[in-house]
């Protein structure tokens, strides 16, 4: 078999000739091609026949399964309506039907009238503050104007929109010449929106930027919070005390901030939330 014949064609190998070996030796130039190591054999006939036939067995396999579906009975839906529905399949009678709820005890009611009436009352010795009253109209705020309230106004202003935003009742107060407080109460269309909205500008209350604490929790509110921020000092400066309470109650979001040269109690913030939360 010729050394460089990947496969032997069944003839009998000729003689080797030992003067031709031994010249090849005396003149390397002479000597034939060694064989290539580790070479790949071609593939033969037998492995294209088995993938072919893998590949007629998966087709035939797919077209008698669409044909097996197609031929069945197709199965039939569940029925949509079901039995012992809750409510009555007939209106109670008049002197039946119960009577709605008053207006002291439907939240609805009371926060789709006038939006206004339900802030807080000032505050005794405290003055309206007619700074924040220009920005509003007559005790309404822009979505705006209250994202202004914040670092990023043009990503708060679009986020109100998305949560379903409804509208702003505003008031602003001042007591001396460096206290003020300001209330906003924030509507949406719903009270999970007004749930997220208040959880939304607690989770970042904790940072150093913001009041750097946890807050204390408002009695009577599932999760509202009242915070007191650290000083602010710069050199030629008054120093810069903030407190913030922030709770919803049904699908108004209730934000408070007081400020101040000196330093803010608890119970000042804490009263002023705890009134309004009542009020709600």
């Amino acid at each position: 078999m010729h050394p460089n014949d990947g496969i032997s064609d069944g003839q009998p190998e000729p003689p080797v000739d030992a003067a031709g070996t031994a010249g090849a030796g005396e003149h390397p130039e002479d000597a034939a091609e060694p064989a290539v190591v580790g070479k790949r054999r071609p593939r033969g006939r037998t492995a294209l026949i088995i993938a072919a036939a893998a590949v007629l067995g998966i087709a035939g396999g797919v077209a008698t399964g669409y044909g097996v579906q197609a031929g069945r009975a197709p199965t039939p839906l569940s029925a949509l309506s079901q039995p012992g529905l809750a409510y009555p399949a007939k209106a109670l009678p008049a002197d039946e039907a119960p009577d709605p709820l008053p207006a002291s005890q439907d939240r609805r009611v009371r926060t789709d009238g006038d939006l206004r009436k339900l802030i807080v009352p000032r505050p005794k010795g405290w003055q309206e503050d007619k700074g924040l009253t220009a920005l509003t109209q007559n005790g309404w705020m822009g979505v705006d104007d209250y994202a202004l309230n914040f670092n990023n106004e043009d990503y708060m202003y679009g986020d109100l929109l998305d949560q379903g935003i409804r509208r702003v009742a505003g008031a602003s107060w001042k007591k001396g010449e460096y206290r003020a407080a300001d209330v906003y109460l924030v509507q949406f269309g719903s009270g999970a929106a007004a749930a997220a909205h208040a959880e939304d500008q607690r989770s970042y209350m904790p940072a150093k930027s913001a009041a750097g604490n946890d807050g204390t929790a408002i009695k009577g509110s599932a999760e509202g919070r009242y915070y007191l921020f650290a000083a602010e000092r710069k050199a030629g400066y008054l120093p810069f005390y903030q407190a913030r309470a922030i709770f919803s109650r049904g699908d108004v979001m209730v934000d408070i901030h007081i400020y101040d040269s000196a330093p803010i109690s608890k119970k000042d913030i804490r009263t002023l939330a705890e009134r309004q939360l009542e009020r709600l």
